[in-house]
């Protein structure tokens, strides 16, 4: 188990500081496809088009902590072929103390990921290099910034619905 943030070491008297703690990791799901081989594996004259989705999903498991599931999706094209394509659900449970309540969603939300993904970066590099290819380095993610669209994403929504009159 892993902790970030004074935590329990503050002093008497002093208000306790935020904390996370990783309770544990996992891979929930994996899956590698190489649906062409051996002739996917074959050199070729440019570079593949790789397409790479992240998604974030939490879940609450009780007061203070949460599962958090960092899934991501890579397919490399040439052309209309699918050279591969793998999928990975790499999964944590966390444990957050004293943190106010209006900052836990995005901390899970931003933080979490955060942890998580360099683990699940090189799971991904590890298939895909024992898939036959280069390994697939997955260049680092902008949590914050994915953050961010999400919440546009879901005032968008809020407007959407409060525009359409209710039949």
């Amino acid at each position: 188990m892993s902790t970030i943030g004074p935590g329990a070491a503050s002093p008497a008297g002093a208000a306790a500081q935020p904390s996370l703690n990783v309770v544990a990791q996992y891979i929930k799901d994996l899956s590698f496809e190489n649906p062409r081989a051996p002739d996917s594996l074959r050199q070729r004259d440019k570079a593949p088009t790789i397409n790479v989705n992240v998604n974030v999903l939490p879940k609450p498991r009780g007061p203070g902590e949460y599962e958090v599931s960092l899934k991501l999706e890579a397919k490399a094209l040439y052309g209309d072929e699918v050279l591969f394509a793998v999928d990975l659900t790499y999964g944590g449970v966390f444990r957050i103390n004293n943190v106010p309540e209006q900052h836990v969603h995005p901390f899970v939300m931003i933080e979490c990921p955060r942890i998580l993904f360099p683990f699940a970066r090189q799971i991904i590099a590890d298939a895909t290099g024992s898939g036959g290819f280069l390994p697939l380095l997955i260049e680092p993610i902008d949590f914050v910034s994915l953050y961010q669209q999400y919440v546009q994403r879901v005032a968008q929504q809020a407007q959407q619905q409060q525009a359409t009159p209710a039949n």
